[in-house]
């Protein structure tokens, strides 16, 4: 039994489609971050899911129960599921405790109590108990909000841009801690932010949506490194597109040499077909017989980012700052480009 399952959901906003025919599967103890741009459906999917969104289609299963269908549509109250806001949505009259314990109305004064300090010692805030939200930083109001969706003890949890507030230091102290939380107590999560760097350091799966749908959800990893679509992987980090075409089964003919594949190509000779490249994925090298002409440099700590012009099309490069690469290019400077071999990924043009 997993924890979430979504099937072909639907929401309209006027006439406009919002979700589309959405599929969605999370498992016991995974989190899962919802990605994509503004206006994909991110929030109106976690709204769905917690019981806040109306006219939906579709089927939604919370740990086996269904919670919407055709005729079905549960109450957020009954769902189980944990709300963690990007605003905290803290109630300034009451202190840390009464916040914590706002939604254990069920519970005896002393099991109220028990579980409210359990929950403020795993978010590390045992000695605020007494506190106001206005007397907390913008991260230790995150943890309470935090610790009373744990009070709560939900089936689910969903998280709605919770970091976006904070700092960078205190947002990823923050996700490293939760991150924790959530897996010492067998949780499952759906994640929502704008931010991939979040996303790859919170979620154990990127769910990747455009226009309402998810088109394709793996780890971080091979969301970069073998994404379905251009969109794919325009999203998840910078992109450059050579033109190719088949030479055998293990090389690629192309304006920057014969390229090598690490792997079996599995389309025909002399098919054309575009070829993604990652900046890291190019190798540049001071070359004055080139006609390639470096246009930009951008010193980005750890490597540069150099722009490069060669045969009318424009190439982003990494070139690493580390010791014993320390070469340091300038605008104007004539360089080679040389693809180092991988499993390329290719497009059908």
């Amino acid at each position: 039994m997993c924890a979430l399952l979504v099937k072909q959901l639907s929401c309209f906003y006027q006439h406009n489609q919002v979700l589309n025919l959405l599929d969605l599967k999370l498992e016991k103890n995974e989190i899962v971050c919802l990605l994509g741009e503004s206006g994909c459906g991110k929030t109106t999917l976690l709204r769905a899911v917690a019981g806040l969104q109306k006219r939906l289609s579709g089927s939604i299963e919370i740990n086996g129960k269904t919670v919407n269908d055709s005729g079905i549509n549960i109450t957020p109250e009954k769902r189980k599921v944990g709300l963690i806001f990007q605003d905290y949505a803290l109630f300034p009259h009451l202190n840390v405790f009464d916040n914590v314990a706002f939604s254990l109305n069920k519970l005896t004064a002393l099991e109220k109590k028990e579980r409210v300090n359990d929950v403020l010692s795993l978010v590390q805030l045992s000695d605020y108990a007494e506190r106001f939200p206005h007397q907390l930083s913008g991260g230790q109001q995150q943890r309470i909000a935090i610790a009373r969706a744990l009070a709560y003890q939900p089936d689910l949890m969903l998280l709605d841009e919770p970091f976006s507030n904070l700092d960078h230091h205190v947002r990823f102290q923050l996700i490293r801690e939760i991150r924790s939380l959530l897996k010492a107590r067998s949780m499952s999560a759906l994640f929502v932010t704008h931010s991939k760097e979040e996303g790859f350091a919170f979620a154990d799966k990127i769910a990747l949506m455009q226009a309402g749908k998810i088109v394709q959800i793996d780890s971080a990893q091979v969301l970069y490194q073998r994404p379905k679509s251009m969109y794919v992987a325009d999203f998840m980090g910078q992109s450059n597109y050579l033109n190719v075409s088949v030479n055998d089964d293990y090389s690629y003919q192309s304006d920057l040499g014969l390229l090598t594949s690490n792997t079996l190509i599995r389309h025909k000779k002399d098919q054309e077909l575009s070829l993604l490249l990652r900046p890291e994925q190019i190798v540049i090298e001071l070359d004055q017989q080139s006609s390639a002409e470096v246009l930009e440099v951008e010193f980005l700590g750890a490597y540069q980012q150099i722009t490069v012009s060669y045969l009318n099309k424009i190439y982003i490069v990494k070139h690493s700052n580390h010791l014993h690469n320390s070469m340091q290019f300038n605008i104007g400077d004539r360089v080679s480009l040389k693809v180092l071999s991988h499993d390329f990924v290719v497009f059908e043009s």
